[in-house]
């Protein structure tokens, strides 16, 4: 049955408070942007050049800070960073209503800079907690509960600068975002699991994971991002053009249901997709919207398809990422997806309102879906050479035998892109050397000691060492 792997990851311990926390964490910080906008737009009558700016200054922020922080969670823990963040964000919001434009600005992108790592650090410890089989039912459920909290947080946000004013709603914020710093601390929950963090853990050097098919998995979670931004300004345009505005809540609700229906279905799978397929789909679909016509019912019925790929393709490149990136980065490695989504969604507003301008709305779904579509083209090559499986935690280097110079060797979790075979050699000087042959995945002609080659993506991990050669 489809629920039977959502009641398994409720019997996990202290999961249901992590996903209900991560919850109530993201609502305040989906309501930062609009609240933002609304302040300066409206309450400090500047408009919304300047509200964007704003706003862009919090983002920038945001998608620096967000690597910096999960790199500091993997060095000193998460109860430190959320302390900070924390503190950061309460004295930001405790004045921002009362600050000058220009000192807002620069204010908001230290905030961002600082910001509560709340939507990472939901996925890093639910990696941490969840075993891997499980894992992509559990970041199919975390995509729909992001969902949900940008369904609520915006909402409210204009809801209360509309009925209380901005001042009241800001600091409504301020006090969500505050308390949800302290529901982190106090909770605590792990960054690593049981094993990895009973195992000695090595410094893995960043070099071995931030690949080149690392860098392609950010860039289809930015395109995945510019799809959905793109497709939802030609929506909200469409509308617009029509003089159907007052129905445009109703539409992009509609439109944030299929996602949520896409996520449960996704997580209640036997087995998932990668990325690029569910990306590629969802760009493929997005472009027929283009040529619909009779209304708006009509174009909301259909997004049906490319909306329902929404959750999944999201949770896709997290449950990817958490097996990709060794346990001791996997908190930067999650700052760096955070960053990719921040990108997308940053480069897709001005694109697609350009795009509507000049040529109308229609054109707008089309180039939101071909760019999804390309990109999945270009990161194609750079995916089949990607790293090994890293969920089995870093092992220390094997001793140096007594007698003997041979050189430690590191686990196949820390090996880069290809299989890692060690075979001795005496080298010139009469010491006993090592080569390392690298064996593509598909060579069986390459494969170590006569073996067959090893399926990267569904093989158990292997230490290599001196004793394995005897």
């Amino acid at each position: 049955m489809a629920l039977d792997p959502y009641r398994r990851l409720f019997r996990i311990p202290g999961l249901p408070t992590l996903l209900l926390v991560g919850l109530l964490a993201r609502i305040p910080s989906t309501a930062v942007g609009m609240a933002l906008t609304l302040h300066v737009a409206t309450t400090l009558d500047l408009g919304f050049a300047k509200a964007g700016l704003v706003t862009m200054a919090s983002t920038i922020g945001m998608a620096i800070g967000s690597p910096l922080a999960g790199r500091f969670v993997d060095r000193h823990g998460l109860r430190p960073v959320v302390v900070v963040t924390t503190v950061a964000q309460a004295v930001f919001w405790a004045c921002a209503w009362a600050l000058p434009f220009p000192v807002l600005a620069a204010a908001a992108a230290v905030a961002g800079l600082l910001g509560l790592p709340v939507f990472s650090v939901t996925r890093q410890c639910l990696a941490a907690m969840v075993p891997e089989p499980q894992r992509r039912s559990g970041f199919a459920l975390d995509s729909m509960l992001v969902e949900l909290s940008y369904m609520t947080g915006p909402a409210l946000a204009v809801a209360g600068v509309t009925t209380l004013g901005s001042g009241p709603t800001m600091a409504v914020i301020g006090l969500g975002v505050t308390s949800a710093g302290v529901g982190l601390i106090v909770l605590n929950p792990p960054t690593r699991s049981a094993d990895e963090m009973a195992e000695q853990t090595v410094k893995v050097p960043r070099r071995q994971w931030v690949t080149p098919a690392f860098v392609a998995l950010l860039g289809t979670v930015a395109a995945a991002t510019f799809v959905l931004v793109a497709a939802e300004l030609a929506l909200v345009a469409t509308m617009e053009h029509a003089g159907q505005t007052a129905w445009v809540g109703l539409a992009v609700a509609v439109w944030a249901v299929y996602s949520l229906i896409g996520g449960f279905l996704y997580g209640g799978l036997s087995r998932g997709f990668s990325p690029l397929v569910l990306i590629g789909a969802m760009g493929l679909l997005t472009v027929p919207v283009a040529w619909v016509g009779g209304g708006w019912h009509w174009l909301v019925l259909a997004l049906l398809p490319s909306g329902m790929l929404c959750a999944p393709s999201l949770s896709s490149t997290v449950d990817v990422l958490s097996r990709w990136v060794p346990a001791g980065a996997r908190g930067e490695a999650m700052g760096f997806h955070g960053t990719a989504l921040l990108v997308g969604g940053a480069v897709s507003a001005p694109i697609a309102g350009a795009v509507i301008d000049g040529t109308g709305p229609a054109w707008a779904f089309a180039v939101a879906g071909l760019v999804g579509v390309a990109t999945v083209v270009i990161a194609l090559p750079f995916w089949r050479r990607r790293p090994m499986a890293s969920t089995a935690p870093s092992r220390p280097a094997t001793p140096e035998p007594e007698g003997g110079s041979t050189a430690p060797v590191e686990t196949v979790a820390t090996a880069p892109l290809e299989q890692v075979a060690v075979v001795p050699v005496e080298g010139t000087s009469g010491v006993q050397g090592q080569e390392v042959v690298r064996a593509l995945e598909n060579d069986a002609s390459l494969a170590p000691m006569g073996e067959p080659p090893i399926l990267l993506e569904d093989a158990p991990l292997r230490q290599e060492g001196p004793a394995a050669l005897t």
